[in-house]
C-alpha cells in the first residue's frame, strides 16, 4: 500500500522519453513494448529518427498515429545520435528526461522505481545497473554498473568508475536545467554527463537491474579503438584537461574498461 501510494504521488511527475533511432527497424517495436509495459504511465515519448533507410520511420508513423503520447521526428539527413536526441529533447514537456536508445529494452518497473529513487532524495541525475543481451535477445550472463559507486562526481566520471548506460539515465530537469548533447559521433552522452557532473552535481546509482542493453554486430558504439580516441579527445579537446591529468585519466579508463564488471 505505501508503495502504490507513492507511485500514485510520482505519476503526476511527466516524464519525457528521448530517443534516436537510426536503421532501428529489427529492434524499434521490441523497444516501444517495453515502454508501452511499464507500471509508470506518465511518459511521452520522442523519438527522432536520424535519416533512416530501412523501413524504421514507417513503424514509428504507425505507433505515432495509434499512441498519442509519441512523438514522431525526422531528419533529413543523417546528423548523429546527440543532435537527434536534442531535438527530441527540444519538444520535451516532462520534468524527468530519460533516454532509451532504440534498440534497448527497460524492465516493467525501471521508470516507477528510479522515479521514486531520485524523487525520495532530491537528486538531479541517476543511473541504475543494467544487463547485456545480444541482438537475438538472449542474455549474455553480465552485469554492469552494479559495482560502480553510489555517488559519482566530475572526477568519477573522468576516470570512467562507472558506465553509465545511457538508456538508465534519468535527469531531473527541475534540479538540472536545461541542456544540450554535443555533436560528436560517439561519446556524446559520456560527453554530455561529464558537462552536467562539471557544475558540481552529483550523479547517484540506483543499483538494481532495471535494462538491457543489446550488443549489435556492427554498431559504431562497439569499435573499442574508436571508442579509446574518442575519449581522448573528449578530455583533451571538451574538457580541456592538461596533458598530464588527460594521460592519468585515460589510464584509469583503460583499466576500468578492461576490469570493471
Amino acid at each position: 500500500m505505501v508503495f502504490l501510494a507513492k507511485l500514485m504521488d510520482i505519476n503526476s511527475n511527466k516524464v519525457s522519453i528521448i530517443t534516436a533511432s537510426f536503421n532501428s527497424s529489427r529492434f524499434i517495436m521490441e523497444t516501444y513494448s517495453s515502454i508501452l509495459a511499464q507500471d509508470y504511465t506518465d511518459w511521452e515519448w520522442i523519438v527522432t529518427d536520424d535519416f533512416s533507410t530501412d523501413g524504421t520511420i514507417d513503424l514509428l508513423n504507425d505507433i505515432e498515429a495509434s499512441d498519442h503520447r509519441v512523438k514522431v521526428l525526422k531528419n533529413s539527413l543523417n546528423l548523429g545520435a546527440g543532435l537527434s536526441r536534442n531535438k527530441s529533447m527540444s519538444k520535451a514537456s516532462g520534468r524527468f528526461l530519460a533516454f532509451i536508445d532504440a534498440d534497448d529494452l527497460w524492465d516493467s518497473d525501471k521508470l516507477s522505481r528510479q522515479i521514486m529513487f531520485m524523487m525520495s532524495g532530491r537528486i538531479g541525475i541517476s543511473f541504475t545497473a543494467y544487463r547485456i543481451i545480444s541482438e537475438f535477445d538472449s542474455d549474455k550472463g553480465k552485469i554492469v554498473d552494479q559495482l560502480a559507486p553510489l555517488c559519482v562526481g566530475y572526477k568519477e566520471l573522468l576516470a570512467k568508475k562507472a558506465t553509465f548506460g545511457c538508456s538508465t539515465v534519468i535527469v531531473d530537469r527541475s534540479i538540472i536545467g536545461d541542456f544540450l548533447m554535443p555533436a560528436l559521433r560517439t561519446g556524446q552522452d559520456y560527453a554530455t554527463w561529464l558537462s552536467i557532473l562539471r557544475s558540481g552535481s552529483n550523479a547517484y546509482l540506483l543499483k538494481e537491474v532495471l535494462s538491457s542493453y543489446r550488443i549489435v554486430k556492427g554498431s559504431i558504439s562497439r569499435n573499442k579503438f574508436n571508442k579509446a580516441i574518442q575519449q581522448w579527445r573528449i578530455y583533451r579537446n571538451l574538457e580541456i584537461l592538461p596533458l598530464g591529468l588527460s594521460i592519468f585519466y585515460f589510464i584509469n579508463y583503460a583499466f576500468n574498461a578492461v576490469f570493471r564488471k
